[in-house]
């Protein structure tokens, strides 16, 4: 008898504390990830960022669940112009930056990303996830693909999620474009491929 009752009431808790994840709209956790660009001739850009994400659950259906997220984040780069012709001759002081350009430079950004996530569960605690997401970003380095200052990047990621209560462990390849609109003379940007795993926690 006494085991009986042991084994309603410890169920009954597992029962509470499923319902208790489940109810869970908001999620804090923390990203670092890395990458570099597409092979290409004209330059290098290796990076390794580190995010803080801020989940809010819109809607849960039976095969789906809707997020949105914050991403504030700081990205750690190197960059390097390989072919100097990509500064042209009808550039004010061509050579002298073509000699600036070539120099490997670091470069420093400061983004904060606003996302929207499309989660597919697979199976006890496991999922798949879709996630694209754009937002303001300030660079502190004047490099010849892109001015100084404001700027935006854009993010879509393919990822894949195991939750064990709360806590859910996260990997997450992602492409990554960076430019500034047109809004400076300089805006060829930077495609990078990356690679980000991250842990969160259910409030």
């Amino acid at each position: 008898m006494i085991r009986k009752l042991l084994l309603t009431l410890l169920l009954l808790y597992v029962v509470k504390m499923n319902a208790q994840q489940d109810n869970s709209r908001f999620a804090v956790g923390f990203n670092y990830g890395f990458g570099s660009e597409f092979n290409n001739r004209n330059y290098t850009f290796t990076n390794q960022f580190y995010k803080v994400q801020l989940y809010y659950k819109l809607k849960e259906t039976k095969h789906f669940q809707y997020q949105i997220l914050l991403q504030p984040e700081i990205n750690f780069a190197k960059h390097q112009l390989l072919n100097f012709y990509f500064v042209k001759p009808d550039t004010p002081d061509y050579e002298q930056k073509r000699a600036e350009y070539t120099q490997l430079k670091s470069v420093r950004e400061y983004v904060l990303n606003c996302g929207f996530l499309v989660r597919k569960p697979i199976g006890k605690g496991c999922s798949v996830y879709a996630l694209a997401s754009i937002g303001p970003m300030i660079t502190d380095t004047e490099t010849e693909r892109m001015s100084k200052g404001f700027a935006f990047a854009d993010v879509f990621a393919i990822g894949f999620s195991v939750k064990l209560n709360k806590v859910q462990i996260d990997i997450r390849p992602d492409v990554r474009h960076v430019s500034n609109g047109g809004l400076s003379s300089t805006n060829s940007g930077y495609n990078t491929r990356n690679i980000e795993f991250g842990v969160s926690y259910g409030l």
